[in-house]
């Protein structure tokens, strides 16, 4: 624990939106450094990840939640779960909201439930720089006529645009107290758990539409050598044999590559040599598994 200096503040925002607002590029951008995955492919991230920013002399928590959507199935269902718990205790809620898409049926949950709740709320507005202007404004007038929020700011998470606003505003909104964590700490994910999330966004990063969503990574083995670096076994688990075939490519090819890819990005991340071990192994019913649920850092629900 960091120790108490005069006019420290720190503070938790919850940060919510629709699939693919674009939360995760957000929180990585306000960080300095990937915390969380990001992907084109809506629902990327499954878990409640929190990242650690620093502005003057304020710590900002920021918890990027799953996208909040109609769940269908039992992993949607702890998806939502865990999105709207990592709002619980939250200083303020900022929500996120695709500036070119606008309002559509994927807000509506997420308004309905923020229509209900005490905590201050910011709306984003992402995407700025790929937007129509007009068609912002109107879809912003007709948020805030809805929710009446505290803050309104326009971002460009991808470019930057926008930003250092929006962290000093954070910064400014933090209440006085302690830094919850060392100054040196970006995340609460451990190690193992963020191998994981690198292999699976290289998954949907190289395989796209090929690959359905419903895949996970599960580290098994995470272990450090004598030399300093680090040996990590995973596995990849699929709901098809069809789907084993897309991923091992022809010759396993494709494999390699998503290894490869993934065993790079983990070195630079970890700062040492990775000796990265895939196999993929199909299991149909891995959804109903409650063991899955608890490796990748998800609730059971019923």
């Amino acid at each position: 624990m960091t120790s108490i200096t005069e006019n420290q503040r720190c503070g938790v925002i919850a940060v919510v939106g629709a699939p693919n607002a674009g939360k995760s590029t957000l929180v990585n951008a306000l960080v300095g450094q990937k915390v969380a995955i990001t992907s084109p492919k809506a629902q990327t991230t499954r878990t409640r990840v929190m990242g650690v920013a620093i502005e003057g002399n304020a710590q900002i928590v920021l918890v990027d939640t799953p996208g909040i959507f109609a769940p269908k199935r039992r992993l949607d269902r702890a998806m939502v779960q865990a999105a709207w718990g990592g709002a619980q205790g939250a200083d303020l809620i900022a929500m996120v909201v695709d500036g070119k898409a606008g309002r559509g049926p994927k807000l509506e949950p997420i308004i309905e439930s923020l229509k209900h709740r005490s905590e201050r709320k910011w709306l984003i507005l992402n995407k700025v720089d790929i937007a129509i202007k007009e068609k912002l404004l109107v879809h912003t007038e007709k948020l805030n006529e809805t929710l009446g929020f505290d803050e309104i700011f326009f971002v460009s998470a991808a470019t930057g645009d926008g930003l250092p606003e929006l962290k000093a505003a954070f910064a400014a909104a933090m209440p006085e107290g302690p830094w919850h964590f060392p100054e040196d700490q970006v995340s609460d994910a451990t190690d193992r758990m963020l191998a994981a999330e690198i292999t699976r966004e290289q998954l949907y990063h190289q395989l796209h539409a090929e690959l359905p969503y419903a895949t996970a990574v599960d580290t098994e083995q995470y272990k450090e050598r004598q030399d300093g670096s680090v040996e990590i076994h995973q596995q990849i688990l699929v709901g098809r044999p069809t789907q084993r075939a897309i991923v091992l490519g022809k010759g396993g090819q494709r494999l390699k590559e998503i290894g490869s890819k993934a065993r790079e990005e983990l070195s630079a991340l970890l700062g040492v040599k990775v000796h990265l071990y895939l196999h993929v192994k199909v299991k149909e019913d891995w959804e109903n598994d409650r063991g899955i649920y608890r490796d990748i850092g998800l609730d059971w629900v019923e």
